[in-house]
Protein backbone atom coordinates (compact mmCIF):
# COMPACT_ATOMS: atom_id res chain seq x y z
CA UNK A 1 0.00 0.00 0.00
CA UNK A 2 1.22 3.63 -0.98
CA UNK A 3 2.16 5.53 2.29
CA UNK A 4 0.67 8.91 2.23
CA UNK A 5 2.19 12.14 3.41
CA UNK A 6 0.75 15.08 4.28
CA UNK A 7 2.84 18.27 3.20
CA UNK A 8 2.26 21.94 4.81
CA UNK A 9 4.68 24.69 3.46
CA UNK A 10 4.24 28.23 2.11
CA UNK A 11 7.19 28.04 -0.15
CA UNK A 12 5.00 26.80 -3.39
CA UNK A 13 8.40 26.56 -5.55
CA UNK A 14 9.76 23.99 -2.90
CA UNK A 15 6.87 22.35 -2.07
CA UNK A 16 6.61 21.45 -6.18
CA UNK A 17 9.66 20.29 -6.10
CA UNK A 18 9.62 18.22 -2.56
CA UNK A 19 6.23 16.93 -3.87
CA UNK A 20 7.77 16.24 -7.01
CA UNK A 21 10.89 14.19 -5.44
CA UNK A 22 8.88 12.21 -2.67
CA UNK A 23 6.02 11.12 -5.56
CA UNK A 24 8.70 9.67 -7.62
CA UNK A 25 10.30 7.72 -4.78
CA UNK A 26 6.64 6.13 -4.67
CA UNK A 27 4.77 7.94 -1.80
CA UNK A 28 1.50 9.70 -2.56
CA UNK A 29 1.56 13.46 -1.33
CA UNK A 30 -1.17 15.73 -0.59
CA UNK A 31 0.02 19.66 -0.36
CA UNK A 32 -1.08 22.94 1.99
CA UNK A 33 0.52 26.35 2.17
CA UNK A 34 -0.50 27.66 5.45
CA UNK A 35 -1.43 26.10 8.92
CA UNK A 36 -5.10 26.70 8.53
CA UNK A 37 -4.79 24.70 5.20
CA UNK A 38 -3.76 21.45 7.82
CA UNK A 39 -6.41 20.81 10.42
CA UNK A 40 -9.10 19.92 7.37
CA UNK A 41 -6.42 18.25 5.03
CA UNK A 42 -5.71 16.16 8.00
CA UNK A 43 -8.97 14.76 8.95
CA UNK A 44 -9.89 14.16 4.94
CA UNK A 45 -6.59 12.40 3.96
CA UNK A 46 -5.55 10.83 7.11
CA UNK A 47 -1.67 10.46 6.59
CA UNK A 48 1.23 8.28 7.45
CA UNK A 49 3.21 11.62 7.60
CA UNK A 50 2.63 15.20 8.38
CA UNK A 51 5.46 17.60 6.96
CA UNK A 52 4.94 20.95 8.58
CA UNK A 53 7.13 23.89 7.83
CA UNK A 54 8.17 25.83 11.34
CA UNK A 55 6.94 29.18 9.77
CA UNK A 56 3.31 29.02 8.34
CA UNK A 57 1.14 31.82 7.64
CA UNK A 58 -2.40 31.13 9.79
CA UNK A 59 -1.18 29.08 12.04
CA UNK A 60 2.46 28.12 12.86
CA UNK A 61 3.86 24.66 12.84
CA UNK A 62 4.35 24.60 16.35
CA UNK A 63 1.15 25.69 17.01
CA UNK A 64 -0.82 23.03 14.54
CA UNK A 65 1.49 20.11 16.20
CA UNK A 66 0.02 21.01 19.36
CA UNK A 67 -3.27 20.92 18.26
CA UNK A 68 -3.49 18.27 16.32
CA UNK A 69 -1.22 15.56 18.09
CA UNK A 70 -3.92 14.11 20.29
CA UNK A 71 -5.72 12.79 18.43
CA UNK A 72 -3.27 12.49 15.13
CA UNK A 73 -1.18 9.01 15.28
CA UNK A 74 0.80 9.35 12.28
CA UNK A 75 4.43 10.91 12.34
CA UNK A 76 4.71 14.55 12.65
CA UNK A 77 8.12 16.06 10.80
CA UNK A 78 9.05 19.45 11.08
CA UNK A 79 11.21 21.55 8.61
CA UNK A 80 12.93 24.70 9.68
CA UNK A 81 15.00 27.64 8.64
CA UNK A 82 16.38 27.96 12.25
CA UNK A 83 19.41 26.24 13.87
CA UNK A 84 17.92 27.77 17.49
CA UNK A 85 17.88 24.56 19.83
CA UNK A 86 15.04 26.32 21.48
CA UNK A 87 13.16 25.89 18.23
CA UNK A 88 13.77 22.69 18.04
CA UNK A 89 13.29 21.49 21.78
CA UNK A 90 10.06 23.22 21.17
CA UNK A 91 8.67 21.25 18.22
CA UNK A 92 10.25 17.76 20.42
CA UNK A 93 7.79 19.02 23.10
CA UNK A 94 4.79 20.23 21.13
CA UNK A 95 4.96 16.09 19.78
CA UNK A 96 6.93 16.17 16.53
CA UNK A 97 9.11 12.77 16.12
CA UNK A 98 11.95 14.55 14.00
CA UNK A 99 12.95 17.78 12.65
CA UNK A 100 15.21 18.71 9.37
CA UNK A 101 16.98 21.59 8.97
CA UNK A 102 16.88 23.70 5.60
CA UNK A 103 18.10 24.19 3.54
CA UNK A 104 17.15 20.98 2.80
CA UNK A 105 18.77 18.01 1.17
CA UNK A 106 16.30 15.63 -0.85
CA UNK A 107 18.11 12.59 0.28
CA UNK A 108 18.70 13.17 4.01
CA UNK A 109 15.13 14.48 3.98
CA UNK A 110 13.82 11.25 2.30
CA UNK A 111 16.44 8.81 4.79
CA UNK A 112 14.75 10.88 8.00
CA UNK A 113 10.96 10.16 6.18
CA UNK A 114 11.81 6.39 5.41
CA UNK A 115 13.06 6.23 9.42
CA UNK A 116 9.67 7.59 10.57
CA UNK A 117 7.39 5.31 8.67
CA UNK A 118 9.35 2.10 9.07
CA UNK A 119 8.02 1.45 12.55
CA UNK A 120 4.53 1.62 12.77
CA UNK A 121 2.47 2.52 15.82
CA UNK A 122 0.42 -0.09 16.97
CA UNK A 123 -2.58 0.82 19.17
CA UNK A 124 -3.67 -0.72 22.24
CA UNK A 125 -5.99 -0.25 25.39
CA UNK A 126 -3.88 1.20 28.53
CA UNK A 127 -2.73 -1.77 30.36
CA UNK A 128 -2.23 -1.18 34.71
CA UNK A 129 0.80 -1.15 35.86
CA UNK A 130 0.20 -4.87 37.88
CA UNK A 131 -0.56 -6.36 34.17
CA UNK A 132 2.48 -5.08 32.93
CA UNK A 133 4.30 -6.76 35.80
CA UNK A 134 2.46 -10.29 34.99
CA UNK A 135 3.75 -9.89 31.44
CA UNK A 136 7.41 -9.13 32.29
CA UNK A 137 8.43 -13.04 32.40
CA UNK A 138 6.46 -13.90 28.92
CA UNK A 139 7.16 -10.56 26.79
CA UNK A 140 10.64 -10.19 25.44
CA UNK A 141 8.99 -6.48 24.34
CA UNK A 142 8.69 -5.77 27.59
CA UNK A 143 11.31 -4.75 29.64
CA UNK A 144 12.11 -3.70 33.29
CA UNK A 145 14.45 -1.59 35.10
CA UNK A 146 14.02 -1.04 38.45
CA UNK A 147 10.64 1.44 38.69
CA UNK A 148 10.94 1.59 34.72
CA UNK A 149 9.09 -0.33 32.82
CA UNK A 150 8.70 -0.04 28.92
CA UNK A 151 6.49 -2.29 25.99
CA UNK A 152 8.11 -1.75 22.75
CA UNK A 153 4.64 -3.45 21.24
CA UNK A 154 2.30 -0.49 22.98
CA UNK A 155 4.86 2.12 22.82
CA UNK A 156 4.33 2.82 26.40
CA UNK A 157 6.62 4.21 29.66
CA UNK A 158 6.10 3.55 32.83
CA UNK A 159 8.45 4.50 36.05
CA UNK A 160 7.04 4.53 39.78
CA UNK A 161 3.63 3.30 38.46
CA UNK A 162 2.90 6.50 36.47
CA UNK A 163 2.53 6.92 32.80
CA UNK A 164 5.18 8.65 31.05
CA UNK A 165 3.92 10.41 28.03
CA UNK A 166 6.51 9.82 25.42
CA UNK A 167 6.75 10.40 21.50
CA UNK A 168 7.49 7.46 19.07
CA UNK A 169 11.05 8.84 18.96
CA UNK A 170 11.67 9.44 22.78
CA UNK A 171 10.67 5.85 23.30
CA UNK A 172 13.07 4.31 20.30
CA UNK A 173 16.15 6.78 22.19
CA UNK A 174 14.87 5.73 25.56
CA UNK A 175 14.49 2.03 24.61
CA UNK A 176 17.72 2.18 22.96
CA UNK A 177 19.67 3.88 26.13
CA UNK A 178 17.85 1.09 28.77
CA UNK A 179 19.35 -1.81 26.23
CA UNK A 180 22.68 -0.63 26.44
CA UNK A 181 22.67 0.46 29.98
CA UNK A 182 25.76 1.26 31.68
CA UNK A 183 27.46 1.60 28.47
CA UNK A 184 28.27 4.92 26.78
CA UNK A 185 26.35 5.35 23.31
CA UNK A 186 28.17 8.21 21.03
CA UNK A 187 26.22 10.28 19.66
CA UNK A 188 27.23 9.45 16.29
CA UNK A 189 26.05 5.92 17.14
CA UNK A 190 22.97 6.90 18.70
CA UNK A 191 21.96 9.00 15.57
CA UNK A 192 23.15 5.83 13.62
CA UNK A 193 20.64 3.45 15.80
CA UNK A 194 17.64 6.08 15.60
CA UNK A 195 17.48 7.66 11.86
CA UNK A 196 19.64 4.61 9.86
CA UNK A 197 21.59 7.73 9.16
CA UNK A 198 25.29 8.94 9.43
CA UNK A 199 25.89 12.08 12.17
CA UNK A 200 26.70 15.45 10.25
CA UNK A 201 28.83 16.67 13.02
CA UNK A 202 25.90 19.20 13.30
CA UNK A 203 22.13 17.89 14.32
CA UNK A 204 21.47 18.50 17.61
CA UNK A 205 18.30 16.26 17.71
CA UNK A 206 19.48 13.41 19.41
CA UNK A 207 21.16 16.60 22.45
CA UNK A 208 17.16 17.90 22.76
CA UNK A 209 16.01 14.45 22.69
CA UNK A 210 17.77 13.87 25.86
CA UNK A 211 17.51 16.83 27.44
CA UNK A 212 13.53 15.92 27.30
CA UNK A 213 13.81 12.57 28.51
CA UNK A 214 15.86 13.47 31.58
CA UNK A 215 12.83 16.36 31.97
CA UNK A 216 9.85 13.41 31.69
CA UNK A 217 11.61 10.76 33.91
CA UNK A 218 12.46 12.77 36.90
CA UNK A 219 16.01 12.93 36.34
CA UNK A 220 17.79 16.68 37.30
CA UNK A 221 18.55 18.36 34.24
CA UNK A 222 21.42 20.57 36.33
CA UNK A 223 22.60 17.35 37.88
CA UNK A 224 21.47 14.03 36.35
CA UNK A 225 21.82 10.34 37.80
CA UNK A 226 19.77 8.38 35.24
CA UNK A 227 20.90 9.68 32.12
CA UNK A 228 24.34 11.21 32.12
CA UNK A 229 26.50 12.78 29.89
CA UNK A 230 30.58 11.80 29.37
CA UNK A 231 32.20 14.74 27.64
CA UNK A 232 33.42 14.20 24.77
CA UNK A 233 32.28 10.32 24.55
CA UNK A 234 28.61 10.18 24.58
CA UNK A 235 25.45 9.26 27.05
CA UNK A 236 24.85 6.64 29.06
CA UNK A 237 21.86 5.38 31.03
CA UNK A 238 22.85 4.45 34.83
CA UNK A 239 20.77 1.33 36.15
CA UNK A 240 21.18 1.77 39.75
CA UNK A 241 19.50 5.08 39.38
CA UNK A 242 16.05 3.46 38.84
Amino acid sequence: MTEKILLIEDDVKLTKLLSLYLTRNGFEVAVGHSGTDAMPMLSNSDPDLLILDLMLPGMDGLSVCREVRSSYQGKILILTASDDDMDQVAALEMGADDFVCKPLKPRVLLARIRMLLRRKDQAAEPMHNNELVQQLAKDTNIVQLGALILNQMTQRCTLDQQLINLTPSEFELLWILVAHKDQVLSRERLVKLTRGIDYDGIDRTIDNKIVLLRKKLQDDPSLPKRIITLRGKGYLLVASEW
